[in-house]
């Protein structure tokens, strides 16, 4: 049984799909699961909750974390610890693997310019603090030879399934609407950004092999290096629209974070637009012979789905 918690949102849903690859025993687990194939087994369950993690983890051979919480600081720091404590400790009871598909956040400052695997845990921001705890907490586990456990880590992303995209809710709900596309603090450094269906693929197949444990893996992402300024290019090219660009300044997002909830959860995660932000994905790439969907391809893909 391989069990995907939090399988109600983008990578979820895609995680879902790319598993009929490697199983048709899958466990789908959020508060109200939804099939995504035929044959897959659901399971309600409140993931806040010890006991209900507990049951949901048993049986599991490989346990998959997509979960997203909401985007603030304060949940975050109150759900994030332990909702990983659980699952760790539920994995360790019933010898299920772990796989944690990450996000970039425990990595800080200029160290974002070059993502590898290598790079070391930096936070520079509060949300960045939880999620290096998080990080710390597996490899502790690992490291004591008590998990086994994959954190595989993606940058910002987007695809089909809009929900907790920027690029998406940036450029393209501006651009669909007539109105010129947004970025934050610089439109001209480079901002690698991976795709949802490529991003659970690789989570799919690193979860289904075995050498890949007990590692940080960077999930394939085209290695092109593109500014916000040419992301916007692209969907602009595909939807045949304007290509202007409203670049939101940091000290815009303070301001409007005043009355803006997002923008003040915004502001302390400006370092990942106002320089390059540059997703190595090359170990991935290397070991499983993988070529990343191009960026222009995933754009034209995305907007096709959603005609």
């Amino acid at each position: 049984m391989q069990t995907i918690l939090g399988s109600g949102g983008a990578i979820g849903i895609e995680l879902s799909k790319a598993l009929v690859a490697f199983t048709s025993d899958i466990k789908l687990v959020s508060r109200n699961p939804k099939k995504i194939n035929d044959t897959d087994k659901l399971f309600a369950a409140d993931l806040t909750d010890k006991a209900q993690v507990n049951k949901a983890v048993a049986g599991s051979s490989i346990c998959y974390i997509t979960i997203g919480f909401d985007y603030q600081t304060k949940l975050w720091q109150q759900q994030w610890p332990t909702l990983i404590k659980n699952v760790v400790e539920a994995c360790v009871q019933h010898q299920s693997k772990l796989v944690f598909f990450d996000n970039v956040y425990a990595i800080g400052g200029d160290n974002i310019r070059h993502i590898t695997e290598q790079s070391p845990i930096s936070p520079s921001s509060k949300k960045g603090e939880v999620r290096a705890w998080v990080d710390k907490h597996i490899l502790e586990h690992v490291e004591k030879g008590k998990l086994q456990a994959i954190i595989a880590r993606s940058p910002d992303f987007f695809g089909p399934e809009k929900a907790k995209s920027l690029v998406m809710n940036m450029i393209y709900d501006n651009l669909v609407k007539g109105k010129s596309a947004q970025w934050f603090c610089n439109a001209d450094v480079v901002h690698s950004t991976g795709y949802t269906p490529d991003l659970a693929k690789g989570t799919a197949m690193l979860g289904n092999a075995n050498d890949a444990y007990n590692q940080i893996w960077n999930l394939p992402v085209d290695g092109t290096a593109i500014t916000g300024r040419e992301w916007v290019q692209l969907f602009a090219e595909q939807m045949n629209t304007n290509n202007k660009v409203q670049v939101l300044p940091a000290w815009g997002i303070k301001i409007l974070g005043l009355f803006v909830p997002i923008l003040k959860e915004m502001y302390e995660m400006k370092y990942q637009y106002d320089r390059d932000y540059f997703f190595d994905s090359s170990k991935f790439v290397k070991k499983f012979n993988y070529l990343p969907t191009s960026n222009k391809n995933a754009v034209r893909q995305t907007l096709e789905i959603l005609k």
